[in-house]
């Protein structure tokens, strides 16, 4: 049986996924990225010495998608909890611990929020049970309906920062539905939402689950889109970095024309007698990596020929876009303007992270994993975490030194960004020491913006990803994948890697070497991260 050569275009985890499933799969994967380096939000770096996380730094464990994946791609071993699940509110001039039997902040007992809100908020709460039901319809923004049954307070305090933690984003615009789905179905089903709440809490009860909530890797999470590259090369696919994707394009039916570039054709790939769908443009210096073992024998990157700047086509069955939705929105326009234009109105919010390095001694900071902000305090940082506290490996890499990391931005406060570095890490450090009393002088720090970094999931965002699978429907063998549609967490992106990949397996047919047979269950659609 001829294989079916599938290009994915991205390198963050989504695409990485991807290309790792269809090559289980028995397809033939060529995998582009534009920068020249793989692994999205997922980077790995390093402060005075110390490796740290310079994006994500946890994965959801209550999904199985991400934990499962990195065993499978050798970090089994590496896996590692936190070494404390305790954090804090700073709010009302104080770090108050947070608060426990919550969903995303919303309480199924007024007292558990004793402390975080005034006598007034809890009093609020109480009328939760006497104020008639209130509609939801399709969908509605967490902060608008937990403020009408519970007060704003409760959304201000608590719910904000939570979810904040998760979309840098508003709580009075993002999605119910999409972000805490199990409260939209509360709030559907209850007329009471702390009811409601109460309802899930007894549930979860008579169903108790093992383990910690959230799991970390030995050295940071920006190795596992690493390991899954190495993985991806192993099984036989290439990945070419420096690669930027300038056009796609459907081939009319029949033969394909022999144009796919010295070099970048895969020897299974049907001659010039043979039918492709697509064509994938591309320009830039390419890269390619060769697998691991190749490297540890002194086998090194090598520039492949054929683009040295100038452009290049690759001809493919399928495609997966594993892209930010404007960049997918660029290479869609001239195939589907319909999709085109829903990804163009998704919006995304910029955010930096700070990262500081203090000698030991000198920074006496509670014992926790570090705390969140509520934005109505009016604070600079958002969140602080306490790496050297968190994780057990950050310590050990120098026990003189303590890590910690704090985030500055949300959706519409992309202005703090235009700062420079130094003044990043001068708003940082004194937040900082209003918040622990933390006065001394870091030994290092290092700033990463992430500009237009994380998807915002207002009201409506399910149905608009809805529309926009429903156009592409009509395009077989191009998908989509990743933060922008079902969830934003790492175990969420790889569930939608390996969605998109049973779609396109649909469309082709044949493209698993065992058959349809051999694909694998879909772990679920949407990331639960923070509830």
């Amino acid at each position: 049986m001829i294989r079916r050569h599938v290009v994915v275009i991205g390198g963050g985890i989504a695409g990485l996924a991807a290309a790792y499933r269809l090559l289980g799969q028995g397809a033939t994967v060529t995998l582009l990225e534009a920068s020249p380096r793989l692994g999205g939000k997922l980077l790995p770096g390093e402060i005075a010495g110390v490796r740290v996380d310079l994006g994500a730094e946890s994965m959801l464990a209550r999904r199985p998608e991400a934990v499962t994946l990195a065993r499978e791609v050798g970090l089994a071993e590496q896996l590692q909890r936190p070494g404390t699940a305790t954090a804090a509110l700073w709010t009302r001039g104080a770090l108050r611990p947070m608060p426990k039997g919550h969903v995303m902040g919303v309480p199924g007992d007024a007292a558990t929020l004793a402390g975080v809100l005034s006598e007034e908020g809890l009093r609020r709460i109480a009328q939760d049970d006497t104020l008639p039901r209130t509609e939801v319809g399709d969908d509605v923004a967490v902060g608008d309906h937990v403020a009408r049954r519970l007060g704003r307070e409760v959304v201000d305090r608590l719910v904000e920062p939570l979810l904040g933690g998760v979309y840098a984003g508003d709580a009075y615009r993002i999605s119910m539905r999409a972000a805490v789905p199990q409260l939209f179905e509360v709030a559907r089903s209850h007329t009471s939402l702390t009811e409601g709440v109460r309802a899930l809490q007894q549930h979860a009860a008579g169903r108790p689950q093992s383990g910690p909530v959230f799991m970390g890797i030995e050295g940071g999470i920006g190795r596992l889109p690493l390991a899954v590259a190495d993985a991806v090369r192993d099984r036989g696919g290439r990945i070419l970095t420096g690669a930027s994707v300038t056009g796609l394009r459907r081939l009319p039916d029949g033969p394909a024309a022999d144009g796919r570039g010295a070099g970048y054709g895969s020897a299974d790939a049907p001659g010039p007698a043979g039918g492709r769908r697509w064509r994938v443009t591309f320009t830039g210096r390419p890269v390619e990596e060769p697998p691991a073992q190749a490297r540890s024998q002194g086998s090194g990157d090598r520039a492949l020929p054929g683009a040295a700047g100038g452009e290049t086509v690759l001809d493919a069955d399928a495609v997966v876009l594993a892209l930010p939705a404007p960049a997918a929105a660029g290479l869609l326009a001239a195939e589907s303007p319909e999709a085109a234009a829903e990804l163009r109105a998704v919006e995304y919010a910029s955010m930096a992270l700070v990262t500081l390095a203090y000698r030991r001694d000198a920074a006496r900071l509670p014992e926790s994993s570090g705390f969140l902000v509520p934005p109505v305090d009016g604070r600079t940082i958002k969140a602080a975490t306490f790496s050297g506290h968190k994780w057990s490996w950050v310590a050990d890499e120098d026990p003189e030194l303590f890590v910690l990391r704090t985030s500055v931005g949300r959706h519409g406060e992309e202005a703090i960004l235009e700062r420079t570095d130094a003044e990043l890490v001068d708003v940082a450090r004194k937040d900082l020491h209003e918040a622990t009393g933390l006065a001394a002088t870091p030994v290092a720090s290092v700033v990463t913006r992430w500009h237009q970094g994380l998807p915002q999931y207002p009201v409506g965002h399910l149905t608009r990803v809805g529309r926009i699978r429903e156009h592409l429907a009509k395009l077989p063998g191009v998908v989509v994948c990743g933060a922008a549609y079902d969830g934003v967490g790492i175990p969420a992106c790889i569930a939608s890697a390996y969605a998109a990949v049973d779609r396109v397996g649909g469309d082709l047919g044949d493209v698993a070497a065992g058959g349809p047979d051999s694909r694998h269950p879909v772990h679920g659609a949407r990331d639960r991260a923070g509830q």
